[in-house]
């Protein structure tokens, strides 16, 4: 069985086209269900982002399926073929493992090392086991990439420090109060600029959000697009900005719309109670020796925009590291997969331990036949579990090698030794087809564990 990927992202095609192949839209459990309903693959995940759509499968003629999905993502967004194809990337195999392991590790990202693409690769992975789409290989494949994840993000600085501008003022603002629960906040101006910075506050748990604008109509839009926050009048600025802790100044005037003699009739009924301001304006909303106030703590975009770019640097110094981590994960993967070319004898020597137990029992059947139900069913449980110690060493022993001459001679010998014959090769056709238990234990488990996540999330 070959992995097999073939996608777009922001580094192949542009936001227009991203936009239009969007699965999230849909739904990706429809998406992935289309997918795998098309016969070209035995497994598929689909994994989509606003910067990626792409599609994981597990199948036997890659050839085949390479044409087939792009025929899929044509299809299923009613777009031409011709208009996908130039954007399309694909990897197989390794290559395809060590890609996904870098898009879970950040390294493939807009922005290096950002946070929030590893939970959507679970998502995907998760959206697939609910719909039974993904089976052993791909389970085992997700799986290794949130581990690669995991270790990146712990071993090193690459998702460290804040790289966006509204996202280094909430850092800065951590800095100041601790924990911004219970914090209220108010935005001067209704751009787009001054909502994402607000939506990080109130990601961050801020008690209220308030929105100032010369347009009244304009400030409601950005409360409600925000969600739980208000809006205020103009000439209600200062009543707001008596009550604020944070205040976040993104307007287009020409000339400051706060002075310091301004901030500094604000602060005096505060008694000593701190005022952050974030002025990312261009020109600057509030006069640069307001900073110099008792108190009050005055960032301007180009503070912010250093703080990125230290930011950046430090992370493009963990690159490496990361990539160092990718590649022992990869290894790993990869000797999982060349271990899988024993599946076929492990199951067949399964097979043959099971017919003659079933045999023996049938043989004896005549003498069993007087013991009551319960000590029948006893004596099947007691013969099984022979069976599966006698078993146990020898499947662990194959499921642990690497080298594939070695998978190959032991399997040789088992056959030989244990009389398989022609059952490997039948078995070999459909061992990827069965459940697989000693395989799939721990993939059950934890998907399981995900869906559990996901029920007390919701």
């Amino acid at each position: 069985m070959h992995l097999l990927l073939v996608g777009i992202s922001h580094r192949t095609a542009p936001v227009e086209l991203r936009e239009r192949l969007d699965f999230q839209a849909p739904g990706l459990q429809s998406a992935v269900r289309a997918l795998a309903s098309r016969g070209s693959t035995r497994e598929a995940v689909v994994v989509s982002t606003c910067n990626r759509a792409e599609l994981y499968v597990a199948c036997d003629e890659p050839t085949v399926a390479r044409v087939d999905l792009l025929n899929f993502i044509s299809e299923f967004h009613s777009i031409d073929r011709s208009v996908v194809q130039p954007h399309v990337y694909e990897f197989a195999d390794l290559d395809a493992a060590r890609h996904l392991f870098r898009v879970a590790a950040g390294l493939d990202s807009l922005v290096v090392g950002e946070p929030q693409i590893l939970g959507q690769v679970k998502d995907a992975h998760l959206a697939a086991a609910e719909v039974h789409a993904s089976g052993a290989v791909l389970n085992r494949l997700f799986h290794a990439s949130f581990a690669t994840g995991k270790r990146v993000r712990t071993e090193t600085g690459l998702g460290s420090g804040a790289v966006s501008i509204s996202f280094a003022a909430v850092a800065l603002a951590r800095k100041i109060f601790g924990d911004l629960k219970g914090r209220n906040v108010l935005v001067i101006g209704a751009g787009e600029m001054g909502k994402l910075t607000a939506l990080h506050m109130k990601s961050q748990g801020v008690n209220r959000i308030t929105i100032v604008s010369r347009t009244m109509a304009h400030a409601a839009r950005t409360a409600e697009a925000i969600g739980g926050a208000s809006a205020a009048p103009w000439d209600e600025i200062d009543t707001t900005l008596g009550a604020a802790d944070i205040l976040i100044t993104a307007t287009g005037a020409a000339s400051p719309i706060l002075t310091k003699g301004h901030i500094e009739s604000v602060m005096r009924p505060r008694r000593n109670r701190p005022l952050f301001i974030i002025d990312i304006a261009v020109p600057r909303d509030v006069e640069a020796t307001a900073g110099e106030i008792e108190q009050v703590f005055l960032y301007n975009i180009d503070d912010l925009q250093t703080t990125v770019r230290v930011n950046l640097a430090r992370r493009t110094s963990e690159v490496s590291r990361a990539e160092a981590i990718v590649g022992e994960e990869v290894e790993k993967f990869s000797a999982w997969l060349r271990s899988r070319g024993a599946i076929p004898t492990v199951v067949a020597l399964r097979q043959r331990f099971e017919n003659i137990r079933r045999s023996e029992l049938e043989r004896l059947e005549f003498k069993l036949s007087s013991l009551p139900p319960e000590a029948r069913t006893r004596v099947d449980e007691i013969t099984r579990l022979i069976v599966e110690k006698l078993l146990l060493t020898p499947t662990e022993q194959l499921k642990s090698l690497t080298d594939a001459d070695t998978v190959g001679a032991y399997s040789e010998a088992l056959t030989r030794l244990f009389g398989l014959g022609g059952q490997t090769g039948s078995v070999a056709e459909d061992a990827n087809r069965k459940v697989e238990p000693f395989i799939r234990r721990a993939d059950r488990s934890t998907i399981s564990d995900s869906l559990d996540r996901r029920s007390n999330k919701g």
